[in-house]
């Protein structure tokens, strides 16, 4: 492993000046449970690694209506909170999977966002619930939708200098529902073959106000199935009318094989998710009316 600086950040200018500084030599440490492996691995060549659990900003949790969660917010805060379990079911979904038990009390949600994983547990979540990522930077703060945050396999919007700061979530809507399932071959501990996010949005008529369905490890970034999510749009949240959206889902995969799973797998897989998670998701949904 090269040798690096370590910077326990006691301030978010504090972090901007030194990824500024070192560029793409420099990195960010939140639970450090992707970091620090890909350092030993020599994925990375770094001088600096900034901790920001130290930071009091990334830190934040709560909940008032809407959700603030800082980017190192480890993951066990957020679904042994009984109030955000509550409110948020599909998010509670991915960060109780992420790795075992020993790694959900460091690793957290911003952390899985920044390494920008095809297969993340939490970035499908977090894009039907629409929420917004709070970049912190040289030049201020600003903010980006969690569907447009992953540019690539391990590469983000984010500019140099800039972290994450925090993800905020938006108040669920009457009649919201979300849920997140995904396919591996053992329960824990485990990379997902495929992965998928689904909400529904039940209208005063019982019928589909509006929904997202957000697919992972089907692609080099996350995919949103956009045609299954305007089919369903405007009608009844029938078992057909899932099924055929299930399909679309399907088309919009584009997976590749490798060791884990082949493309024909992976699509039937975001088939079956998609059907599961937005049948969850529908009974979320009514329970929320």
């Amino acid at each position: 492993m090269h040798p690096f600086n370590y910077v326990a950040a006691k301030s978010v200018d504090e972090v901007t000046k030194v990824l500024a500084k070192h560029g793409d030599r420099a990195r960010c440490l939140a639970g450090g449970t992707d970091l620090l492996v890909q350092l030993r691995a020599g994925v990375y060549e770094l001088d600096a690694v900034v901790d920001i659990k130290t930071l009091p900003a990334a830190n934040v949790l709560t909940l008032n209506g809407s959700l603030r969660m800082g980017s190192a917010v480890p993951c066990h805060r957020i679904y042994e909170d009984k109030a955000i379990a509550k409110a948020f079911p599909g998010i509670v979904d991915g960060a109780s999977i992420v790795g075992g038990i020993q790694i959900q009390s460091r690793a957290g949600m911003g952390g899985n966002l920044c390494n920008s994983s095809p297969s993340a547990d939490t970035v499908p979540g977090l894009i039907v619930h629409n929420a917004e990522c709070v970049i912190a930077g040289p030049k201020g703060k600003r903010s980006v939708a969690a569907a447009d945050f992953v540019t690539g396999v391990r590469r983000n919007v984010l500019k140099n200098g800039e972290f994450l700061l925090e993800v905020k979530l938006p108040k669920p809507d009457k009649g919201f529902g979300a849920a997140y399932e995904r396919f591996t071959p053992r329960n824990e501990m485990d990379i997902a073959i495929a992965g998928v996010a689904s909400s529904i949005t039940l209208g005063a008529n019982g019928k589909v106000k509006d929904a997202k369905i957000a697919l992972a490890a089907v692609a080099p970034t996350p995919v949103q199935a956009k045609k299954a999510e305007e089919f369903l749009i405007g009608k009844e949240p029938t078992a057909a009318n899932i099924a055929k959206a299930s399909e679309l889902a399907r088309e919009a995969a584009k997976p590749i094989s490798d060791m884990r799973g082949t493309v024909e797998q992976r699509k039937h897989l975001v088939g079956v998710l998609t059907r599961r998670t937005l049948t969850k998701a529908l009974e979320r949904a009514k329970e929320a009316k």
